[in-house]
């Protein structure tokens, strides 16, 4: 089985290739220029593993949330290849790629969502799965869910952010933290070839973006009361 995976929900732009468990990937830190690199990052990733976008099985995207354009650009971008060469598509939700991703069972994911709130979702492994304890959600980092139990560990950008009040939300509950790990397509690949085994791809023209959140930025004066 062959996937072709991309996510750019976060300031980083990755694409990566499954192939049969084997995982090809390349990560950048782009900013805000995940149109211009993400094209290009495929190109080069599909020549270096010697294949063609019609020896894919399926295409897999971060489908958020996160930021609004990035995860646009990968949901766009993933139906725009995948009509081309008339493969399924796979989304995968970011919180649950970030999840794989830090490499523990038992997960807090919290990814920024600026305006002072944060992306948040808990999620526990059951053997190749990951079962949501809480689902994704956003809200204020002192209003995150409250969960149960001790063992917990905190990954994500929310955590770098809101390192105190996310500590005191959930005290004596985590047993670490990592506030670097970032959603990444080698994530995203794994998830979505387990999803696509399950027979749930989707036409490409049903692919849909997860937002959470409508809004994107505060006004003047909802600025100045923040302050």
């Amino acid at each position: 089985m062959n996937i072709l995976a991309l996510e750019t929900s976060t300031e980083y732009c990755s694409v990566a290739l499954w192939q049969d468990g084997e995982v090809v990937s390349r990560c950048d830190l782009v900013g805000q220029k995940h149109s211009e690199r993400l094209m290009p990052m495929i190109d080069d990733l599909l020549q270096a593993t010697g294949h063609k976008l019609q020896t894919m099985d399926a295409i897999a995207f971060g489908m958020g949330p996160g930021s609004f354009t990035g995860v646009r650009i990968a949901c766009g971008v993933a139906q725009g290849l995948a009509l081309g060469a008339n493969l399924p598509v796979v989304g995968v939700c970011t919180l649950e790629a970030l999840a794989e991703a830090s490499g523990h069972d038992k997960v807090i994911v919290v990814l920024d969502a600026r305006m002072s709130e944060i992306y948040h979702a808990a999620y526990e492994r059951q053997g190749d799965e990951w079962i949501a304890v809480s689902e994704p959600c956003l809200c204020k980092p002192e209003a995150a869910p409250a969960l149960s139990g001790e063992g917990w560990f905190a990954a994500g950008s929310g955590f770098a952010v809101n390192s105190a009040a996310l500590q005191a939300r959930y005290a004596g509950q985590l047993s670490g933290m990592d506030g670097t790990v970032v959603p990444q397509a080698a994530a995203i690949a794994a998830l979505g070839a387990r999803r696509l085994a399950r027979g749930e791809g989707v036409d490409a023209a049903l692919a849909l973006p997860l937002y959470l959140r409508d809004k994107v930025a505060l006004t003047t004066a909802e600025r100045e009361c923040a302050k």
